[in-house]
């Protein structure tokens, strides 16, 4: 049992999702790993707006780092939620 904001919940508190490893491809394409230990392949041309334009230079996009679980680009002034990529990408194995 625990609570949060106000409310009492049975069970544990899930963890917040958190990316641990992310390999930029081509294409806009990304293989991350989240912290569930689940690898997912992201298209990140789905990110619209004015705010991931820049993303569509390859010197930025091919730079992304984990800040917090969250990756982010040109020094954290682009980020996306590790939710987002989640339900927003697909199971992907790698093939040794």
């Amino acid at each position: 049992m625990f609570f949060a904001n106000g409310f009492v919940y049975g069970g544990e508190p899930d963890e917040p999702l958190k990316v641990i490893s992310v390999k930029p491809l081509d294409d806009m394409m990304m293989i991350i790993t989240f912290s569930s230990g689940e690898t997912r392949l992201f298209d990140a041309s789905i990110l619209n707006g004015p705010v991931f334009q820049p993303l569509q230079d390859k010197n930025i996009f091919s730079h992304p780092v984990i800040d917090y679980g969250v990756v982010t680009w040109n020094n954290g002034e682009i980020d996306c939620a590790p939710e987002f990529m989640y339900n927003n990408s697909f199971e992907y194995t790698m093939v040794s």
